[in-house]
Parts: C-alpha cells; structure tokens; sequence
C-alpha cells in the first residue's frame, strides 16, 4: 500500500489537538481519504473526494450495526435526561452515601470500577453503566468528569480483553478458527490473558489512582478547576432512586438477556450491537413507565424530555458517525495494512512480539478502531508463529493490547466518544487527560513485551 494512505489520520490527529475541532477534524480526514482513493482511480480528485465523502458517510449510517450505534447513542441521551430530571439520580447519590457504600473518594472511584468490571459483557455497556451510576458520585466529592472519563475508559476495554466470556472472545476466536494451529483457538486465547500486559497495567494503573487518590498531568488540571468550583450542589432535588437504578438494572440485565437470545443461548455469540440497543431501548421505555404511573410527567413532557437529551448529546453523536465513517476510508485506502507493512520482514526474532505491539497501538491510534486492529493484525501475526514458532497466545496478547492501548490514546476513537457520553465529559479534555496514563503504561507494556520476547523466544 501507498506511503499517502497515512496522511488522513495523520491530518485529523494534527487539526484536533491544533484547532480542537474534533468534527472539523474528521471531516477534513474523510475527505482527503475519499480524494486520495479518487487520486488512486485516475478521477478528479476535489469534487470526486467531496461526493466519495458523502457517500461515505450515507454507506456507513446505512449499515445495520453502525446504525445500530448511532440510535443506541442518541437514546442513551434521552435515558439520561429521564433519569437526572426525575430527581433519581440525586435520590441514588444520597443513598448510596448514606449506606456507606460511596462515603469517600476512594469508596466511590472503587464503586465505579467495580461496576465497570462486573459488566463485562460488553465494552460500551460497561462504559455506559458505570458512567452513569457514578455521575452524580464524582460531582458531589468534587472529582472532574474527566477523571471518571478515564476510569471508565481505562476499566471497560483491558476487562472485556481480559474476561473474554464476551463478544470480544467471539470475535477474535472467530478469526483464529481460519488458521490451523498445534493448540485450539480456545486454549490460545485463554493463554493470552497472562501475556495481556496493557491490560493489566492499564487496570493496576487506574487503582493505583483510586486507591491513592492522586492525579497527574493534565487531570491534575482538571481536578483543580474541580476542586475551586465552590458550587457542589446537585441541581435535581432528590426524589426516588428507583427513578435510576430499575432503569439501569434493566439496561444491564436486559444486556445479557439479548445477548444470550441473540447468540441462541451462548452469550459469547450475542450479537453486541442488537443487545445494546434493545437493552437500551427497554431502559428507555422501563424510565417512561415508571414516570407517568409516578404522575411526575405528562406524555408530553417526557418526549419533550427525551428529544431535549437526544439533542444535547448530538455532537458526540456526530462525532461517532464521523469517526465509522474516517475508519470506513482508511479501510478502503489500506491505512490499516501499510502501518501493519511497517512491522517487517528482517526484525531480530526477540523483537517482533513488542514490534507487533507496537503497530497495534499505532494502527488503532491512526484508524479509531481496535477490533479492525485485530482484523488487521492477526492475519499477520498467525503466519508468524507458524513460520517461526513464535509463542501464539504471546503474539496474539500483543495485538490485542497494542489494539486496546491505540484506542485509549486515539482522538478519533468511537470508544472514546461513548467514553465521553457516558461521563458527561468534553472529548477532547478526556483525551487529553487519559492520553499520559496510556502512554506511560503503553511504554511498560512494550518493555515487558520486550523482556518476554528474550525469555521465550
């Protein structure tokens, strides 16, 4: 592939952090995606590249499962505006302090990653459930919508890589079942969650700011300007917290009621994106029924209601639209398979595993996305290991972290906007805040990486 496949990614990155137009950013990438794919055709590259972007945008939004994402999103605003007018989640915050439950700091970012870690089911679930319970949590003991950002993104993807019960496992065995290999694709897999160093770090790294309770870099910011708003009042007087938690319990229970029906009674077939959307809508519909039998709303009111939150969460909305659409091209102009290219035919053997490590990261960093990482890579990886007897469930850990740990750093990452839906946080500022955290633990991983490729190999 084409050295210029690189320039999209590379031009929505440099205008995010440049201008902080996040929207600016990913339409200027898809249309120099679209315009180099017309360059590559022999078509006129400017008007070709403005017509490709459109039709770009129209081919993913019609695609079932990216349409799926999309409406889940946009009712996720509507659930959110349910339950935070209805005074519930005031009533949860009050009540889960006056239990004990969520007393201090510690207790509540504890909380948070607990909830995170017991939905795993699926990665944006666990977000979403998480984030939402701890909203009001973080807001009352003054810690920034930032830090639960990068709690929540920090606990969803290393869990659902880590306990592989989930679509993530289905997926990644799915593409290992083309290869013929001395161990099964279950053994494999299930052998890389030692091996699996981002994910582990990524999780001990986000405890260690739990449990100590300190910040660095850029959050520290963040938390200050936290720390000096005076105002820790909660806007919404408490009323009851079943307004929440039925609401939430039916998103999550719901959650893997659809998967188990979607995938026949084996939750690790579900399909992902049919459960979380319909888990979502019954939360919706559970939220409404339990406001009109309360007498607290009108019918009307409550779609008043609703569309008012659809509306308030359209820019990430938006925002995830464009970045399926940018990884729609990138694929398309092979962005994904020239980075892979990088890794080379004549690496010292104890350097291919933290090489491939690292071309993840950056694969999923330059396209937003971690699970085309893996499409990508494994097809890659898999001939290595058995061309040179590479250790498989080592090689395969090392996609798969290098895939999570690009995502984390990625400013074009449909994850890290639901990320930022889901904390009530601005993406940028959660990009910006996460960003060190990953990195620094990116930077173990591929030491370890290095240090096992010396060891095994």
């Amino acid at each position: 592939m084409e050295w210029y496949s690189i320039l999209p990614p590379i031009i929505a990155i440099v205008v995010v952090f440049w201008r902080k137009e996040v929207i600016l950013a990913l339409i200027l990438a898809i249309f120099t995606a679209e315009a180099l794919l017309a360059y590559r055709n022999g078509s006129e590259f400017i008007f070709s590249g403005i017509i490709g972007s459109i039709e770009r945008v129209i081919e993913i939004a019609s695609s079932a499962g990216n349409a799926r994402i999309l409406i889940f999103s946009m009712l996720i605003g509507a659930l959110l505006a349910y339950i935070r007018n209805s005074g519930g989640v005031t009533a949860t915050v009050e009540m889960l302090i006056n239990k004990g439950v969520a007393k201090s700091k510690r207790q509540v970012g504890l909380l948070t990653m607990f909830t995170g870690i017991v939905v795993f089911i699926e990665s944006n679930l666990s977000v979403l459930a998480s984030g939402i319970l701890s909203r009001g949590l973080y807001d009352k003991f003054k810690m920034s919508r930032a830090r639960l950002a990068y709690v929540i993104d920090s606990t969803s993807a290393p869990v659902c890589i880590l306990i592989l019960l989930n679509g993530w496992g289905a997926f990644v065995l799915g593409l290992l079942s083309n290869y013929e290999l001395e161990e099964s694709p279950v053994s494999i897999l299930w052998g890389t969650i030692p091996f699996n160093f981002y994910a582990i770090i990524a999780l001990l790294i986000v405890t260690y700011t739990i449990v100590t309770d300190r910040v660095h870099g850029p959050m520290r910011e963040a938390e200050r300007e936290m720390q000096q708003n005076n105002d820790v009042s909660l806007p919404i007087p408490p009323s009851k917290a079943r307004f929440m938690l039925i609401p939430l319990g039916t998103m999550i229970f719901g959650m893997i009621g659809f998967m188990l029906w979607t995938g026949d009674g084996d939750i690790a077939a579900g399909s992902g994106s049919k459960s979380v959307l319909y888990a979502t809508v019954l939360a919706c519909m559970v939220a409404y029924f339990l406001l009109i039998s309360a007498k607290k709303y009108t019918h009307k009111e409550l779609v008043d209601e609703g569309f008012k939150g659809m509306g308030e969460i359209l820019p990430l909305v938006t925002i995830v639209l464009f970045s399926l659409t940018l990884g729609g091209s990138l694929k398309e102009l092979g962005t994904g398979i020239f980075v892979a290219n990088l890794v080379g035919d004549y690496l010292p053997l104890s350097l291919i595993v933290p090489v491939l490590f690292l071309a993840g990261g950056i694969m999923s960093f330059t396209t937003g996305t971690s699970w085309g990482t893996f499409a990508i890579l494994i097809p890659i990886g898999v001939p290595l290991i058995q061309t040179l007897g590479l250790p498989p469930s080592l090689v395969l850990a090392a996609i798969l972290g290098g895939g999570v740990f690009g995502d984390h750093c990625s400013p074009i990452s449909d994850t890290t906007a639901v990320s930022s839906i889901a904390s009530g946080c601005d993406l940028l500022t959660h990009v910006r805040t996460q960003m060190p955290y990953a990195l620094f633990g990116g930077a173990l991983a591929f030491i370890a990486y290095f240090i096992a490729g010396l060891i095994m190999l």
